[in-house]
């Protein structure tokens, strides 16, 4: 047994000493400091807790996301003595449960709903338009995906319906009717009539007519108020109806040309502070200089996906945008370093995600980051950005070590454990970290060490250049020289980490405020700094998935120092068995996410340890794990109140060639 771990065991006997009861306001005091998951465990302690957990200054923004069934109607009920809530209510359908559900809600929480949203759902009219009328508090409303409610375009075509939806829904400030297929020029007027005082507009991936109609065969606009398709006439109709609040539009996923986004741009009185247009594969240069032209106010644009803008609409945004605060170009594969160091030079920017951006090596950033005035990053978005090095990484830490609290270096090839020690010396603050297939990163860099002497190779290990050899009859071929990350670095030995437990250089272990943290994929990594490093008491999501070397040790001391885990990813990871599982599952009664597909040893026994610790599973992934059968992935299902989705393809040793 761990010593740690025994020392615990020896701690729980210890006679409790009774201390005198705080007043509660001094423990409302104390769990303000607390994340919203660890005042979840502290409310649990007594029923003063229990009180002092539920005062008002938590209850603000506290969602609850539960299914449509028969034991959610008690939950409703039990919401009832909330002062406010928000809502996410899925799978709902047209059936007696669902109805009633919905029926519920309108009783018991009525005007203290202040968002609702119904993902997954196919819901009838009729059973929308008896609850909305109630929820006369409503500030959020989410119908993404509902084509069931627009199917037949009836929807809202009474009078005395819309009436009473208006009265209800007059101060409703957000709309999400996202990828909505049959959204039409009247539904869509019937529903925003509604809704005079939005704010946030989302329209993204609906089908929207920007320049032609394809079922009358002529120019938008030509004829009024369509039935069939949502035109751009009828969306410059809304925005100069609602110039007055509206200042947040995502038109992501949808066709829009640079004429539409023109138009668009140029309504009169309309000032939009974000704009979303991801995915947008028409938009040229010439739209985005046209738009930060007549939206100078912009603080948030994503232009992410808009794959024909080029490094002149960075220097535009730059130009344009001084108060910018938030810009993603992910995907934007033409855009260069060109115009980034003058970006940079925005003092505004806090966010800025360059992910898939494969000509950036950073060398831009930084010297934009030099300059007076610079900009004063919290989140940096590298990912798959091949040509960024140490070097960059280095620069980059030292100067953003105040402000930055996310970082994301995945697939960077060319990062090692140099870039891992900086990010450790100078970046204390950090929040977030991603360095997934990052394959040059070793159990040296995250112990903060230097490797002194190289791992001695086995004589046929030794690269001696290309040999040539003699296979299928005459026929030459050479056998490729040895890859650098196909190099084994220095193992670690038990030397090297009592050097480690007494080195006041800093290692991954100084960032003791991350949340998240994703090493998957980094294939040099062992037990030997997986058990010494992470140690984060505040770690909520980990990955430590296609880690070929770490074992059992790795996933109990995981569990141990990281009790706060929702998260928990160690696919691909042939070294994790059952007795991993069963050191592991006591100490993560928070978990909430567990992947565990492609591990050839963990079997039944795991799940059952899962059934009986891990009560808040969500999602669990087990796909080809051979050795789990499916009678106890059904009893799982059964017996876990909160798991909505599990992945068991291929499990008990089913034959994959029938599905290749």
């Amino acid at each position: 047994m761990n010593p740690e771990e025994a020392e615990m065991e020896d701690s729980d006997g210890e006679d409790l000493i009774e201390t005198p009861e705080l007043p509660l306001e001094i423990i409302v005091y104390i769990l303000s400091f607390l994340h919203a998951s660890d005042r979840k465990e502290a409310s649990l302690v007594c029923r003063t807790w229990y009180d002092a957990s539920q005062d008002l200054r938590f209850q603000k923004n506290v969602t609850f996301c539960f299914p449509a069934s028969a034991s959610s109607l008690e939950l409703v009920r039990g919401l009832g003595r909330r002062s406010r809530c928000s809502l996410i209510i899925s799978q709902l359908d047209g059936f007696s449960i669902s109805r009633s559900l919905l029926l519920e809600v309108g009783l018991s929480l009525g005007s203290k709903v202040d968002s609702l949203a119904l993902p997954g759902s196919s819901i009838t009219e009729a059973s929308l338009l008896a609850l909305l009328p109630r929820l006369t508090s409503l500030r959020r409303l989410d119908l993404r995906g509902l084509d069931s409610l627009f199917m037949s375009g009836a929807f809202l075509s009474r009078q005395e319906h819309r009436q009473q939806v208006r009265s209800a829904l007059c101060g409703l400030e957000d709309l999400d009717l996202s990828g909505l297929r049959y959204l039409s020029d009247l539904t869509f007027n019937r529903l925003t009539g509604c809704t005079p005082s939005l704010r946030r507009l989302s329209l993204a991936g609906c089908h929207i007519a920007f320049e032609f109609d394809p079922y009358r065969g002529c120019p938008v606009g030509a004829v009024q108020d369509s039935s069939a398709l949502l035109s751009l006439r009828n969306l410059r109709k809304l925005l100069t109806d609602q110039k007055s609040t509206l200042v947040a539009l995502d038109l992501s996923r949808t066709s829009i040309t640079p004429e539409s986004l023109r138009s668009v741009a140029q309504v009169p009185g309309l000032v939009l502070k974000e704009l979303h247009l991801q995915g947008c594969k028409e938009l040229t240069d010439y739209s985005v200089e046209v738009l930060v032209k007549h939206q100078p106010g912009l603080l948030k644009l994503d232009i992410s996906g808009c794959t024909e803008l080029s490094s002149r609409s960075v220097e535009a945004i730059a130009q344009g945008l001084k108060h910018l605060v938030d810009l993603s170009l992910s995907r934007d594969w033409r855009i260069t370093e060109k115009g980034l160091a003058e970006l940079l030079s925005l003092p505004s920017l806090r966010t800025l995600d360059l992910s898939e951006c494969l000509h950036i090596n950073g060398t831009e950033i930084v010297k934009g980051l030099k300059g007076s005035g610079r900009a004063k990053l919290e989140v940096l978005n590298v990912r798959s950005c091949s040509y960024i090095r140490d070097l960059a990484v280095f620069s980059l830490t030292q100067l953003l070590g105040d402000s930055l609290r996310e970082l994301d270096l995945t697939s960077c090839d060319n990062v090692t454990d140099l870039s891992v020690r900086a990010v450790a010396t100078y970046l204390q603050k950090l929040v977030v970290l991603r360095l997934g297939w990052c394959k040059e990163v070793t159990d040296w860099g995250l112990l903060g060490m230097v490797q002194t002497a190289k791992c001695e190779l086995d004589e046929d290990a030794v690269d001696k250049g290309p040999t040539f050899t003699r296979t299928f009859g005459n026929m030459g071929f050479f056998k490729p020289p040895r890859m650098p990350f196909e190099e084994r670095p220095k193992l670690v030995t038990q030397n090297d980490l009592e050097q480690f437990k007494q080195q006041s250089g800093a290692s991954l272990l100084a960032l003791n405020r991350l949340q998240e943290l994703d090493l998957s994929a980094c294939c040099k990594l062992t037990d030997s700094s997986i058990t010494q490093v992470v140690r984060y008491p505040a770690l909520h999501r980990l990955s430590l998935s296609m880690l070929p070397d770490i074992t059992d040790a790795s996933l109990a001391s995981v569990a141990l120092h990281c009790r706060s885990l929702t998260s928990l990813a160690l696919s691909h990871c042939p070294g994790i068995s059952d007795r991993g599982v069963a050191r592991a599952a006591p100490y993560l009664h928070r978990l909430q996410h567990l992947y565990l597909s492609c591990c050839p040893n963990i079997s039944d026994r795991s799940l059952f340890l899962l059934l009986e610790h891990c009560k808040r599973l969500r999602t669990l992934d087990i796909s080809r794990c051979k050795n789990i059968s499916s009678t106890t992935v059904e009893l799982l299902q059964s017996q876990l109140p909160f798991l909505e989705n599990i992945q068991s393809r291929f499990i008990g040793g089913a034959d994959l060639l029938p599905a290749l």
